[in-house]
């Protein structure tokens, strides 16, 4: 029941007149039924294009007290057909006193309403005339949303216990139409007047600056915000709390401000500086100023995603944005700075720009995700950035090589479906193929590119062609005059033509050709290449995790390959556009590296003598490659095995060389290759063996381990490296990590948890701490009472790796209630007791007995239920737990997730799983025996 009294519902039954075109005739669809019985004039989940806004007037009353908001929206519109129907979005809100505004006078409008597809009917006993502009205004009422989108509560504990409350909103995709009635497509792009009625004891902020407060009777305020540039109504954002913010302008003039919970205030610095860099930096680099005059950052207590580019207003996690220098670690100031570059590159790829539908969501979010490694490479040269690209790349692969994978560029219409475009295929593939193409074209060209389709399209809504016209021909532009002087030089100097003599001649380059391949397809390519002499020998395929090789039939993508050989460092060039083809090496050589440092999204196999050469090369000299070539080698070849392309004794070949490795992007991905392994058996009764493996990859990494110092020195990577090493040390029970990390976890606990630790090695010593029930309890104690975001995180992760059943069910129980602790974490919390040996049961039996509370928290289709569902399930290898999962999703409805893709990728990778472990444990066995220490008694 909503708190607030609210006006009578006002339902006009005028019938439209016969002269009337409502928006459907003539058009085959379903015949729709409102809730009052009543024809409901339109049958699509797609709005109609007969109208459009132009302009929303919105005032919004919150109530932080009775958790529900009132509100009224006046809207402008443009007719471009003649019709008596005006369609358009709400969801769960009580519409009321809907009126027409007409140069004629004022009307009532009958409303139908049709919540199967969150649609509202304004039907006039007249008709709206082509070419004219009219307003509506509607009243409206709803509770605040029970989940993270739409307007919502959220809550935040003080450290004296005070509960307080607040007020936000989140509303990509489909959430606008939760707040307020709305055109809720990105293409129905208008501008916005937004007032928010409060108490004198909050603040209200909007994606515009407060240019006024009137005081209304009864005490209350209302901010009036100026009007916002066109956009559209995913990226509107309001906030009602009582934060605190700190200031600064940029050099370009724009006012940047950081707010967050008073107690937390001290925590903005570091994100206030990195956002001012930022945006300075990306202001220059697209060559388009910032379009508001000012940007704030918001620290949200509850919210499920990272971070949202609202603009003018982007909103975080509060361990995206808070930074204490003395408690955060390496890896949080590099995870912050990332978020915000790319949630102010929004700003304008997906702000000002904006894709025409979310089939192309990619566009917005591949391009944000690519220019978090563009910026930070130039404005925090320092974060070695670099290193972590590469993981992106991996983890797209590793749902893209499903056949339940789904092309960068694909069909969606109904909101789940959208929800489920924001996933690894459309941020991390979407940012890889942006990767490969501008080493194909050259960074130059590419940039000049980039900027043409930003400044051609400022205010527009784009479809993948969109781009790759902008970025074809850069210097015939006749917007290049418009372009810096170093883009004018650039093609003094080149062409794009020029450029791509590189790659192959002959052909006139056509990136739409090249690209639609990558974007229009789903999955990826494996390049078998085979070294006679010196004849290369090419061909490619559609990399797939199955035993269903006609899944793999009828994919060709055009390739940008690049390789260099024994004999030379040069990186050549080779566009592979058939199924297979021929090159000619100058010379006979010992060896020779595709993909070079990985810059293309494809996997390479290399047949004949070829890998054995690749692993003599890395165990006498494997810095002759980068260490991304050495990274996609290991990726490679372990991913190659679950195709049975590759032998799995030929993968551990390899890995043997990762003794003497050192950079962090080989060791990580060896650790990821590895460890997967040995988390297959754990969920399986097969002790020897695990323990077998445990101690191969423990031995492997014993001298790096070894040498890690508890401190917190280095440089970035070096930092994540250590703490990365060092946690696994003591997972482990590596007996130097687990001493070191008992002496210190000890003397923390002993100073009542007031000593400084080494940032970068709290991890390792907090999992340490919670294996006993008096440690777990201490760590609970100092979570509960912190207001270090970054350590409660830690402190988190490290309980729920405890061994103690009892404490890790009270934790996932806890977070689901939400009050000590967050509702937000429970996905990870779930995960990481999914994880944990003694917890894999009980991750799934929690996923299962409040699936239905957890998807109407987190929205069917989300990323994040896609994250609980595969986090739980992925190292199941079992047909029992195969037929267990399959029996409980195979028992849902439509409505409560049975038709989600995540669903669908849990059966495989278990499939995967099976086939694996059924296939290669024997053959793990054998070679790990093979490589077992002789004893005395072996001997005998």
């Amino acid at each position: 029941m909503l708190g607030a009294p609210l006006l009578l519902l006002l339902f006009l039954p005028f019938p439209p007149s016969s002269g009337a075109q409502l928006p459907n005739q003539g058009q085959d669809q379903d015949v729709a039924i409102a809730t009052n019985g009543q024809t409901f004039p339109w049958g699509r989940m797609r709005l109609p294009k007969t109208i459009s806004p132009i302009h929303y007037d919105l005032t919004i009353h919150p109530n932080l007290t009775t958790l529900d908001f009132t509100g009224v929206a006046r809207i402008q519109l443009d007719v471009h057909e003649d019709t008596s129907a005006i369609i358009l979005h709400s969801k769960q809100l009580k519409i009321s006193n809907v009126w027409l505004l007409a140069p004629e006078g004022v009307r009532p409008l009958q409303v139908l309403e049709y919540p199967r597809f969150h649609q509202l009917a304004l039907l006039s006993d007249s008709v709206l005339t082509k070419g004219r502009r009219y307003e509506v205004q509607l009243v409206f009422a709803a509770n605040f949303s029970e989940s993270y989108h739409g307007f919502y509560k959220s809550s935040y504990r003080t450290s004296s216990g005070e509960v307080r409350v607040m007020a936000s909103t989140q509303f990509e995709a489909t959430f606008a139409r939760l707040a307020f009635p709305c055109f809720d497509e990105p293409a129905f792009k208008a501008n916005f007047t937004i007032r928010i009625i409060r108490e004198p004891r909050h603040i209200a902020i909007s994606n515009m600056p407060k240019v006024k407060t009137v005081e209304l009777p009864g005490g209350l305020l209302e901010d009036h915000f100026d009007t916002t540039v066109k956009m559209s109504t995913y990226l509107v954002a309001y906030i009602v709390s009582d934060f605190l913010s700190v200031s600064k302008t940029t050099q370009h003039g724009v006012k940047i401000s950081v707010y967050a919970v008073p107690e937390k205030i001290d925590q903005t610095a570091y994100a206030l500086d990195a956002a001012v860099k930022l945006l300075d930096f990306y202001d220059d680099y697209f060559d388009i100023p910032y379009p508001l005059p000012k940007q704030d950052l918001a620290a949200i207590p509850d919210f499920q995603s990272g971070a949202m580019e609202n603009w003018g207003l982007t909103t975080y996690r509060e361990t995206g944005l808070l930074f204490d220098p003395a408690k955060s670690s390496a890896s949080d100031k590099l995870a912050i700075t990332k978020v915000i570059s790319h949630e102010l590159a929004h700003q304008w790829f997906g702000n000002l720009v904006t894709m025409e539908w979310w089939n192309d969501l990619w566009l917005n979010e591949g391009f944000a995700k690519f220019m978090e490694f563009i910026s930070l490479r130039i404005t925090y040269p320092e974060l070695q950035v670099d290193d972590f690209f590469l993981g992106k790349c991996f983890e797209a692969m590793e749902v893209d090589s499903l056949s339940s994978s789904h092309p960068v560029s694909t069909h969606v219409e109904n909101p789940t479906q959208i929800q489920e475009m924001f996933d690894d295929v459309s941020y991390d593939k979407g940012a890889c193929i942006l990767n490969m193409l501008r080493d194909f074209l050259t960074p130059e060209a590419f940039e000049i590119g980039i900027i043409r389709y930003l400044k051609r399209y400022s205010y527009q809504n784009t479809v993948n062609s969109h781009l790759w016209e902008s970025l074809t021909n850069v210097c015939n532009s006749d917007d290049l005059d418009e372009g810096r002087m170093k883009h004018k030089e650039f093609c003094s100097k080149s062409d794009l033509q020029s450029g791509a003599t590189k790659w192959y001649s002959g052909d006139e380059l056509d990136v739409r050709a090249i690209m639609d391949t990558w974007t229009l397809q789903e999955g990826f390519p494996l390049v078998t290449v085979e070294v006679r002499g010196r004849e290369v020998r090419l061909s490619q395929e559609r990399y797939l995790k199955t035993d269903d090789y006609s899944l793999t039939e009828g994919f060709l993508w055009q390739i940008p390959l690049t390789y260099m050989t024994s004999t030379s460092n040069t990186v050549h060039r080779f566009l592979l556009k058939k199924k297979t083809d021929v090159l000619y090496l100058p010379e006979e050589v010992d060896w020779v590296k595709f993909n070079v440092d990985m810059s293309g999204y494809y996997m390479v196999h290399y047949a004949g003598e070829g890998w054995n050469s690749i692993i003599k090369l890395l165990q006498h000299n494997h810095t002759a490659l980068s260490s991304n070539d050495r990274a996609s080698l290991i990726h490679n070849v372990f991913q190659l095995v679950s195709t049975d392309t590759v032998g799995l004794d030929t993968a551990l070949e390899l890995s043997l060389y990762l003794s003497r490795e050192t950079e962090i992007m080989a060791v990580t991905q060896g650790f990821g290759e590895l460890v997967p392994l040995y988390k297959l058996m754990e969920k399986r009764d097969m002790a020897a063996l695990e323990n077998q493996m445990k101690d191969y990859i423990v031995d492997l990494f014993r001298g790096l381990i070894d040498r890690q110092e508890w401190t917190d020195s280095g440089s970035v990577s070096q930092r994540v490296l250590r703490s990365y090493l060092l946690l696994f040390g003591c997972f482990r029970n590596h007996a130097p990590c687990v001493s070191k990390a008992t002496e210190l976890f000890n003397k923390w606990k002993e100073s009542d948890g007031t000593m400084s630790l080494p940032v970068d090695i709290t991890m390792a010593v907090f999992l340490i701490g919670a294996r006993t029930p008096e440690g777990w309890d201490f760590l609970f104690e100092k979570y509960r009472s912190s207001m270090q975001m970054s350590v409660k995180s830690r402190m988190k992760s490290a309980m729920s790796t405890t061994p103690l059943q009892d404490k890790l069910k009270w934790m996932m129980e806890q977070s689901l209630h939400g009050e000590v602790m967050k509702t937000q974490d429970l996905p990870d919390v779930m995960v990481s007791v999914s994880r944990n040996p003694q917890g894999y049961k009980m991750g799934w039996d929690f996923l299962r007995a409040n699936w239905h509370i957890l998807i109407k928290k987190f929205d069917l289709g989300s990323s994040t239920v896609s994250y609980m569902v595969n986090g739980v399930t992925n190292q199941y290898s079992t047909r029992e737990m195969l037929d267990e999962v399959r029996s409980f999703f195979g028992s849902l409805t439509e409505e409560s997730g049975s038709e989600m893709r995540c669903i669908r990728q849990a059966y495989e990778t278990i499939e995967d799983n099976i086939r694996w472990t059924d296939k290669n444990l024997p053959l793990l066995q054998v070679w790990l025996d093979k490589r077992r220490p002789k004893t005395v008694h072996d001997d005998l």
